[in-house]
C-alpha cells in the first residue's frame, strides 16, 4: 500500500522562491500548501496540520522568529527556518526559539529537500528502547549500560564515539551514509566540519581494531559482519 504524501506547509512571500521550490518538493513526493504571511501561515497550519514547516523570517505582517515561537507553545511540529540572515548569531536565536534547523538564502531545493529529509527522519520517529547488548567479533556493546568491551577487556569511550560505535555496529554489513551518521550521532543542525566524523572513526579503530571498520570511499562507513571477523 501507498504511503499517504507528506505535507509540507511553506510561508514565504517571494514567489521567485515559492514557486520553484514548492514544485521541486511535489516532484520529490510531498504535498507542499503555500501561505504567504503570518496569519495565513498559522491558519494552515492549524487546518492542514503539516508534517513540516518552511518559513522566512522576514514576512510582511510579522517576524518568522515571532512565529516559531508561538507554534512552539502548542506544537511539535519540525520547524526550519529560511533566511538571508547568515550570521551565526542569528542562527542560534533561530534554534534556540525551536526551529530544528536554519537554512540561509540563496539555496538550492536539493539542499532544502535534504534537509527535510533528516528533520523528519529524527523527529518523525519515537526513540525506540535501547536494544540488547551487540556482539560482533571481539567486540561487545551494550547500549543500555552504555559499555564497550574489546576481547572482554573495557574499552573507554567518548560520547559521541560510543553513538557512532552503536550506530555502525547496529548496521553490520551494511554502508552507512556519511550524511546519516552526522545527522544521527551529531545533528542535523551541526555547522561543523565534517573531518570530525573522520577523526572519530580513527579513534575507534585505534581503540579497537582496524580490520572492524571499513571506508566506502565518497559514500560512508561499514561495519564487519560476524562472519567476516569470524
Amino acid at each position: 500500500m501507498a504511503h499517504p504524501k507528506r505535507t509540507i506547509l511553506l510561508v514565504e512571500d517571494e514567489e521567485s522562491i515559492t514557486t520553484p521550490l514548492a514544485e521541486a518538493l511535489e516532484r520529490d513526493g510531498f504535498h507542499t500548501a503555500v501561505a504567504h504571511t503570518v496569519a495565513d501561515g498559522l491558519e494552515r497550519g492549524r487546518r492542514l496540520r503539516p508534517d513540516l514547516v518552511l518559513r522566512d523570517i522576514g514576512l510582511p505582517d510579522g517576524s518568522g522568529l515571532d512565529v516559531c515561537r508561538d507554534l512552539r507553545q502548542s506544537s511539535s511540529v519540525p520547524i526550519i527556518i529560511l533566511s538571508a540572515r547568515g550570521e551565526e548569531a542569528d542562527r542560534v536565536v533561530g534554534l534556540e526559539l525551536g526551529a530544528d534547523d536554519y537554512v540561509v538564502k540563496p539555496f538550492s531545493a536539493r539542499e532544502v529537500i535534504a534537509r527535510i529529509r533528516a528533520v523528519l527522519r529524527r523527529t518523525a520517529t519515537p526513540a525506540a528502547a535501547p536494544a540488547g547488548p551487540i556482539e560482533i567479533g571481539r567486540v561487545r556493546l551494550d547500549p543500555a549500560r552504555r559499555t564497550v568491551a574489546f576481547d572482554s577487556e573495557d574499552v573507554e569511550l567518548a560520547r559521541k564515539e560510543f553513538d557512532l560505535l552503536a550506530l555502525l555496529m547496529q548496521e553490520a554489513g551494511t554502508v552507512v551514509q556519511r550524511e546519516r551518521l552526522i545527522d544521527e550521532v551529531w545533528d542535523v543542525n551541526w555547522f561543523g566540519s565534517t573531518k570530525t566524523l573522520d577523526v572519530h572513526v580513527s579513534a575507534l579503530r585505534k581503540k579497537l581494531d582496524p580490520h572492524y571498520i571499513h571506508t566506502v570511499r565518497g559514500v560512508g562507513f561499514r561495519f564487519a559482519t560476524p562472519e567476516e571477523v569470524a
